[in-house]
């Protein structure tokens, strides 16, 4: 048997109150003379008979659909990155808004299709986002409407845009060696490419810190973000006679092959080489020593693009999250000498 849904009327006739006089309690009109005893009566009332506000009926008279939109290549479906659908999902839900997602697996076709969708269902605004930072074609069926960028950047154009600041991780990666006392033998593990956004800008924010300590990178293991081709070039980069003192991983997949080749060598981590790496992944606290990562802020990410899509923040241009150092145990001392007498 369906319950019965209490009505705006019922409650003004419970209350002994107008129906418009209900209606500017139920929705928070401040710019109207009612009495403190008679907005509590009617609230009580309301809570009494459980009576919930026909959002569907409100929305046709607003225009405002208290629903929002995240459009995603593979976010939703990837673990290193559901944190963001997560933060997303929790600031919508703490602000009253169902979220819908839909993920396109990059596929222009299919996100058209979803995009024109959530249009004929009148979200109030979309979020648009990656799973790797990167600059984004904006489809035109999401220009002209409320949004808001999240991992990526679109160029030449004035849309709000919310992205790890990864120059800011590289520096603090390279902060944690200096201040264990690495000032040489620090090299870089991962692949140098212009596509990769994230690895440029965590290089040039190593390349700065280590520039201010008085030192520089004293040479690099080329390879693919990937463990298979981490190990290869490690083992490959020892077997020629390098000893490094100390390795900066360009994500923790990479620092896991790095680990392998490592202890392959007969080598101790950090007593004999420090490791640090980017993402915090779940890999970081599975490996053994556990691996000092830089974290990437997703579940902050996903929050603060919705907090800027329903306006709780003045912005404009790209705004960029800090990501927090997570010390472990893969960093330490150089070898043979105390921290601070690098």
């Amino acid at each position: 048997m369906t319950q019965h849904r209490a009505t705006l009327t019922e409650v003004a006739r419970r209350a002994g109150v107008s129906p418009t006089t209900a209606s500017f309690v139920m929705t928070g009109r401040t710019d109207m003379r009612i009495s403190v005893e008679t907005r509590d009566r009617v609230l009580r009332v309301a809570h009494e008979l459980n009576y919930r506000p026909n959002l569907m009926a409100r929305s046709l008279r607003s225009k405002v659909t208290q629903t929002i939109a995240l459009i995603s290549d593979t976010i939703a479906t990837e673990q290193y990155a559901g944190q963001i659908v997560y933060g997303s999902l929790a600031a919508a839900a703490e602000r009253r808004h169902l979220l819908f997602i839909g993920e396109t697996e990059g596929d222009p076709v299919l996100e058209e299709r979803l995009i024109n969708d959530l249009l004929d269902r009148q979200v109030d605004g979309f979020i648009y986002a990656t799973m790797y930072t990167r600059r984004a074609r904006v489809p035109r069926s999401l220009r002209g409407q409320r949004l808001v960028l999240l991992n990526c950047a679109a160029a030449g154009r004035e849309i709000p845009a919310v992205v790890p600041d990864e120059v800011g991780a590289g520096r603090t990666a390279a902060q944690a060696l200096i201040d264990a006392g690495h000032r040489e033998g620090i090299h870089l593990v991962g692949e140098r490419a212009p596509h990769l956004i994230a690895g440029n800008e965590r290089i040039q924010g190593i390349e700065a810190a280590l520039g201010a300590a008085g030192t520089s990178l004293a040479g690099s293991v080329d390879c693919a973000w990937w463990p298979e081709s981490a190990y290869e070039a490690t083992a490959g980069f020892l077997a020629a006679g390098h000893l490094p003192k100390a390795l900066i991983c360009m994500n923790d997949r990479v620092a896991l092959g790095v680990y392998q080749a490592l202890q392959e060598a007969g080598l101790g981590i950090p007593e004999d080489v420090s490791v640090v790496s980017f993402d915090d992944s779940d890999l970081a606290t599975w490996l053994r020593p556990q691996l000092t990562s830089v974290a990437l802020p997703h579940q902050w990410l996903g929050r603060r693009a919705v907090e800027i899509l329903l306006g709780e923040a003045e912005h404009r241009g790209v705004e960029r999250l800090p990501m927090p150092l997570r010390h472990r145990s893969s960093v330490g001392s150089p070898r043979g000498r105390s921290r601070g007498n690098g």
